[in-house]
């Protein structure tokens, strides 16, 4: 058994953002990962030359973000991409109606003031939910507030409902009304063609991390904790937990004692989400020149509705979509052929014959990743926002929770893990911490 003065679980974004300012402070401190990697769901896959990050990709608005900082002290590239977020308009984005005629610009332009306008009266009807309302029910009072002609108004709808899809991965019925209250952007979006995973790389460098240490149980008291895994035990005075919400569900991690019940409900409240990507590499460019998107509307869209051109990260024509909400549920048990012939039939829908085959086809699992259990969490209806600093909040001075879901401004995303491992640090330390901090060598 070793002693230290915080032992991280998970080497994630979080948890080594938490560990590096600490041991920077002079703790002596070990980073406990589950995985055979670091990362935890920032992952980039390197195979025949090409570069795809199955975890995260975007940063979601670079003004005023300690990430992009961050990010620029380590020296990593970016390319701006400015569509991650679900966005109706602000990068050419290629329309296609439900009967599959590509919109005219004008026709895009008014559909995105559509949007807009009725994203204004969505958030009155959100402020005045009741506790328990979900997305979908107050998208659907408000279109019946507003009385618009049945195609306006179901263009709109169907655009808000895939926005929840896209963004949490949930259906918008299955979301609390307040869920998507963090939907903004500050800024251009960046991507990373060398690979997201190169911030876990910089974050790492200098801390003792141990790999395939599956953390099993937690026994803890207001004087510190014993950490038991499955190659050892650690005694600590401090433990900074930075497991996904799936695993705190799962049971597979015991805490002993059990967590107060504030704490408990307040996990409760969120759940993983059922989001996939689908990276398709083809011979050649055969869509839309001069777009960063392709979007789907009506029927035809249902499952697959939005594809991202990313062939200028790596001059390789690729596309990626998204399996999210319903549709990754209902795909979950197809192999990548399937899935990727459902995806190619609506690609065909809008492109006839020139729809070639792949050449490669990258298709995620996040749904059955047993220490993640999905991509991300969100809010189940009945949950609030302050849900996400309950999370957060020590226990007796000793266990501190943190990862993209204890962050209230911007949830599941890498900006909420840099930032809830920061805080974490804080906590522990009593005092302030810079982020420029982060950068410097142990």
């Amino acid at each position: 058994m070793k002693n230290f003065d915080t032992v991280v679980i998970g080497a994630g974004v979080s948890g080594l953002t938490a560990a590096r300012l600490l041991a920077q402070a002079g703790q002596r401190v070990v980073v406990l990962e589950a995985r055979d990697r670091i990362g935890g769901r920032t992952w980039t896959e390197r195979s025949d030359g090409f570069i795809s990050d199955r975890g995260a990709s975007w940063i979601h608005g670079v003004d005023d973000n300690p990430l992009a900082d961050v990010v620029g002290y380590f020296g990593l590239r970016t390319v701006e991409f400015t569509v991650g977020s679900y966005q109706p308009d602000g990068r050419p984005i290629a329309y296609y109606g439900p009967t599959g005629e590509r919109l005219s610009d004008e026709a895009i332009h008014g559909f995105a003031d559509d949007v807009r306008d009725f994203g204004k009266h969505l958030s009155v009807t959100i402020d005045a939910s009741a506790l328990g309302s979900s997305y979908q029910e107050a998208i659907d009072s408000t279109r019946a507030r507003l009385h618009w002609d049945a195609d306006r108004a179901e263009r709109v709808r169907e655009f808000l409902l895939h926005r929840s899809e896209e963004q949490y991965g949930v259906w918008a019925g299955d979301v609390d009304a307040h869920g998507l209250d963090d939907d903004t952007v500050a800024g251009e979006e960046v991507v990373f063609p060398d690979g997201f995973d190169q911030l876990a790389a910089n974050l790492a460098k200098g801390l003792d991390v141990r790999l395939e240490h599956v953390v099993t149980r937690v026994e803890w008291s207001d004087n510190g904790a014993t950490v038991r895994s499955t190659r050892g035990e650690f005694t600590t005075a401090q433990v900074v937990v930075t497991v996904p919400i799936g695993v705190l569900k799962s049971g597979g991690l015991v805490f002993d004692p059990a967590l107060p019940e504030w704490l408990a409900s307040a996990i409760a409240g969120f759940e993983m989400n059922n989001f996939e990507k689908v990276f398709l590499r083809f011979p050649t460019r055969f869509w839309d020149d001069d777009v960063y998107a392709i979007r789907q509307q009506g029927t035809a869209g249902e499952w697959w509705h939005s594809w991202y051109d990313l062939t200028d990260l790596h001059g390789v024509p690729t596309l990626l979509t998204f399996a999210a909400g319903p549709s990754a549920i209902q795909t979950r048990e197809w192999d990548d052929d399937r899935i990727a012939a459902s995806v190619l039939e609506a690609l065909r829908g809008l492109y006839g014959e020139r729809v070639e085959r792949p050449e490669h086809v990258l298709i995620t699992r996040w749904q059955d990743d047993p220490y993640s259990g999905g991509s991300y969490a969100y809010m189940k209806p009945g949950s609030t926002p302050a849900d996400h600093d309950r999370l957060a909040t020590p226990v007796d001075g000793v266990l501190h929770l943190a990862g993209e879901a204890t962050w209230t401004e911007d949830p599941a995303t890498v900006t909420a893990a840099l930032r809830s491992g920061h805080r974490a640090a804080q906590n522990i330390l009593g005092r302030e911490l810079t982020f420029d901090g982060l950068s410097h060598p142990l």
